[in-house]
């Protein structure tokens, strides 16, 4: 086999792969929706999965509504289409006032936008903009947590002290702002808890400052953040590569009692077989132009990974593509510290994660050999819940979270 098909191979290790996945048809309406309020249902909107995900991904998470998805999903063909049909819709929503619209529109717009648009930097300070018109600031927090040479930007959703059931942290990994995870943490600041979300030097509105690149040692903005707070007794919600993160954390920081890791990726280096991950390492040690030039190749003809390399070099801080994989080749299970990983354990994983094999679920969980307990949830397409993070039925997800904090709360 040529180097450049083994190559091509371990590509397929390394991207966020865009898979089919299983939708459904048919049109939504109230009676759809969990006793928690989220929608339930993963839809049709585009034929692409690329951007069909998306346009779920927003729709589930409450944000913006079915109807203009609908419309508008099926028509958009490139990134130029998404872009264009999504800001008409974020503008009229800011001339009719629905900020919170508004602010997602913005925020979807600007998922899709590379980093050289000079658009990218004027869509994101819309997205802010409208979404704090939209929320309460006396009760939604913001704060700027000391962290080495810059900040940590976290949002604090509080509560009274005698009407407090305990502290949840919350944060995803590699393309979300913490402004996204306000949904759920509403449902469980109403469930008396008080939520934080933060976002590191290399995300959202933090990641202007360019001083820093996504690192796999998450204890270190973790314990900046538990200091902040005085935070002793927490729970920790990692979503999407935030569940790897989530869990790295934990190895090394005892005031994270309580870990649920959703969609986790155990090792990126692991998603295919063991001969196209020797072969990778050999390329990347001894081959390291041409396997820049094989990934540039691909980017010129794929679109998604386009996206995908694109983001992982500015998340990253790396100016070329094989510098940023050599970075997301370090969540690896090597670096994961499982076996120190001492808490109680809530495994959320999609039957058919169209990003995340289904087989890092099983690897994760023998992993954890010492974890003082460990609950998996293995959730369905007969849940409109299979793909990741269980966009598709967040409600779902996010009730089967609650119950599993309560349950293993001291107090409780």
């Amino acid at each position: 086999m040529k180097k450049s098909a083994h190559l091509t191979i371990f590509i397929g290790i390394l991207i966020i792969g865009i898979l089919n996945s299983c939708s459904k048809g048919k049109q939504f309406n109230e009676q759809d929706k969990s006793i928690s309020g989220f929608p339930v249902g993963y839809y049709n909107f585009n034929k692409d999965e690329t951007f069909n995900f998306q346009l779920n991904r927003w729709f589930s998470l409450t944000y913006l509504p079915f109807e203009d998805i609908a419309r508008i999903g099926p028509g958009i063909e490139d990134f130029g289409d998404w872009k264009k049909e999504i800001l008409i819709l974020a503008d009229s929503n800011v001339l009719g006032e629905n900020y919170m619209q508004a602010a997602f529109y913005y925020r979807a717009a600007e998922f899709f936008t590379k980093e050289a648009d000079p658009d990218k930097q004027r869509i994101y300070k819309l997205f802010t903009e409208n979404f704090y018109k939209a929320v309460d600031t006396t009760v939604l927090l913001r704060h700027e947590v000391p962290y080495k040479e810059t900040t940590i930007q976290a949002l604090q959703l509080t509560i009274n002290d005698q009407d407090k059931k305990g502290t949840i942290l919350i944060h995803g990994g590699f393309d979300s702002f913490k402004e996204e995870l306000y949904s759920m943490m509403k449902f469980f600041h109403m469930n008396k808890y008080e939520v934080i979300t933060f976002e590191t030097p290399w995300m959202g509105k933090s990641r202007d400052q360019k001083e820093m690149g996504l690192e796999i040692e998450w204890e270190e903005p973790v314990d900046a953040v538990l200091n902040y707070f005085e935070a002793t007794d927490v729970t920790l919600i990692g979503i999407s590569m935030g569940g790897w993160l989530s869990l790295r954390a934990a190895a090394f920081e005892p005031r994270i009692k309580r870990i649920i890791a959703s969609s986790v990726s155990y090792d990126v280096n692991q998603y295919n077989v063991k001969l196209a991950r020797k072969i990778a390492d050999k390329l990347f040690t001894n081959k390291r132009e041409s396997v820049n030039k094989s990934i540039e190749k691909k980017m010129a003809k794929d679109l998604y990974y386009a996206w995908f390399v694109n983001h992982l070099m500015y998340v990253t801080n790396k100016d070329e593509p094989v510098e940023a994989f050599d970075v997301l080749r370090t969540f690896s299970a090597q670096n994961l510290h499982s076996d120190r990983v001492l808490q109680d354990v809530l495994i959320l994983t999609g039957k058919e994660d169209h990003m995340v094999p289904y087989k890092m679920h099983a690897m994760q969980v023998k992993a954890l050999m010492n974890a003082k307990s460990i609950t998996e949830r293995i959730f369905t397409k007969d849940e409109s819940a299979q793909n990741h993070c269980q966009i598709g039925n967040i409600g779902l997800a996010l009730n089967t979270m609650l119950d599993w904090i309560e349950r293993y709360e001291p107090s409780r």
